[in-house]
């Protein structure tokens, strides 16, 4: 996959931009506060609908402006595809593809496929579960449609669950309908469940291999997918997952909010036995993020279409030897960094001063 270019009018601080890319490294030079992190910001949300820096999409459109846009060519082993994107300032988009209309998100996820890398995935390791499973979502989204759709699907019902247990007093009516949302949460959990036991055991594979190669064989790194529901068949794991939920009423009507289920899950991340979320150095927590970013694109290049990469500012979050092992990758995929300066070989370099490209 390769980006050949992009367009911005009205986003962040772009007035009207046209900025052609190449294959390999491509350099986002500038000062800072130049507008450079802005550029691979409307690269990621060409690809996922979403930015990763604001959950308020208005809060992407230059200060004053009624209206953002960003369009994308790239392509494909087998096809090209242009990605047009518009937000207006109540912050609601309208998305197109090959100048056809979608109305679902996820008729957009998938055509690009983006691992994004900055300081704040660096703490993915010492932050909550929450940071942990997002980074799965946002990888298995991508690479399957039905996860996306059963993810949608399963945050709404979870909203439906607690809802009733937190705004009902009369514990009976509670009881008597909560087997009505239960069913359809083992049924959706049970999938979303199913298809991250099977996306961490080959990704731990993966990232077991990187982490030897960044310390030198010196570390041992286990990753598995931690659950109260056991892996099994689908239907085996929906009836635990029932089984869980019906054990839980009281615990749950007491906090308020549903405790069992797939939103409550992990990634168990160890070194030599030691519980890196927890007792791990700085540089373990460190290099085992960049292990996972680095297995995240073999992965995907494994499964047919290589990703484009992100990475922004973190390689001065890295020592030497790290920032080596990371732009090794580069050469195997269309690669954006973000920096003030960069003195390695590159095949573009684009420079940025106030939401302007000057070279």
């Amino acid at each position: 996959m390769q980006l050949l270019g992009i367009s911005l009018n009205n986003f962040r601080n772009y007035s009207n931009e046209v900025i052609r890319f190449s294959d390999g490294l491509n350099i986002v030079s500038g000062n800072n506060a130049s507008g450079k992190t802005n550029l691979v910001e409307a690269i990621y949300y060409a690809g996922l609908g979403k930015s990763p820096r604001t959950s308020k999409d208005k809060e992407l459109i230059k200060w004053e402006k009624d209206s953002a846009f960003i369009t994308i060519k790239l392509q494909k082993k087998y096809r090209s595809h242009i990605i047009e994107i518009m937000i207006d300032k109540q912050g609601k988009k309208r998305i197109a593809i090959d100048k056809i209309p979608v109305r679902k998100i996820s008729e957009l996820i998938g055509i690009l496929n983006v691992v994004y890398f900055s300081p704040d995935e660096l703490d993915i390791i010492k932050e909550s579960p929450v940071e942990r499973r997002k980074f799965l979502d946002i990888s298995l989204s991508q690479q399957k449609k039905l996860y996306f759709n059963n993810l949608v699907r399963y945050n709404k019902i979870i909203s439906q669950r607690n809802k009733l247990i937190k705004n009902n007093r009369d514990i009976k009516i509670i009881k008597d309908n909560l087997p009505i949302w239960d069913s359809q949460l083992s049924r959706v959990g049970a999938s979303i469940i199913k298809d991250r036991y099977e996306f961490v055991e080959k990704l731990s594979v993966i990232t077991k291999n990187e982490h030897d190669m960044l310390t030198q064989g010196k570390e041992n790194l286990y990753i598995s997918y931690e659950s109260k529901i056991k892996n099994d068949s689908l239907q085996e794991m929906e009836k635990q997952i029932s089984v869980l939920l019906k054990e839980s009423y009281d615990k749950d009507i007491n906090l308020g909010y549903t405790t069992i289920g797939s939103h409550r899950d992990d990634l168990s991340i160890k070194i030599n036995d030691i519980d890196v979320r927890k007792f791990g150095s700085q540089g373990q927590k460190r290099t085992t993020a960049l292990s996972l970013k680095l297995a995240e694109v073999k992965l995907f290049t494994e499964l047919g279409e290589k990703p484009i990469l992100i990475l922004d500012d973190v390689l001065s979050e890295l020592d030497e030897y790290r920032q080596s092992a990371l732009l090794k990758v580069v050469s195997e995929v269309q690669t954006f960094l973000t920096c003030t300066n960069f003195d390695g070989e590159y095949n573009n370099k684009i420079i940025i001063d106030k939401g302007s490209v000057v070279k």
